[in-house]
């Protein structure tokens, strides 16, 4: 299984909705970065992700998982990006914030630190450990 990071603004697509949207889950549409693109290729069903919360709360609220792989995203008219489905897997028990990683040093290298403008990022197996624990899903 490989780990994951997906951003989303609040205000746009808040952890609430990803919940609410259930088994069905819901598509990740918007991403404009190749980069993004090419981690969202990589993704296979049953990988697991954070749900961060940007620019208002900084932090991770949850954990998501790939329900269908890449496919074309019905956003993008110019048919060069594309998404994958995710659902909602568990809220995590507190939320991490930036600070609380920034302050880690055993996160010192994370893609949330290292790549942060990047809307959808690789999280190594030992950060995701770390963070399930800090979030009090271990």
């Amino acid at each position: 299984m490989n780990y994951w990071l997906f951003k989303s603004e609040p205000s746009s697509w808040s952890w609430d909705e990803q919940v609410a949207a259930g088994e069905k889950g819901t598509g990740w549409t918007g991403v404009r970065n190749h980069l993004a693109k090419q981690h969202m290729m990589a993704m296979q069903v049953g990988d697991r992700g954070f749900f961060y919360h940007s620019n208002v709360g900084k932090e991770i609220v949850g954990i998501v998982e790939v329900i269908t792989p890449f496919h074309p995203d019905p956003t993008d008219e110019t048919g060069k990006f594309g998404m994958v489905d995710v659902k909602a897997v568990t809220t995590l028990v507190r939320p991490v914030t930036l600070a609380e990683v920034k302050a880690t040093p055993a996160l010192a290298a994370m893609a949330l630190l290292t790549s942060a403008r990047l809307s959808v990022q690789p999280v190594r197996e030992v950060e995701w450990a770390l963070i399930c624990r800090l979030g009090g899903v271990a």
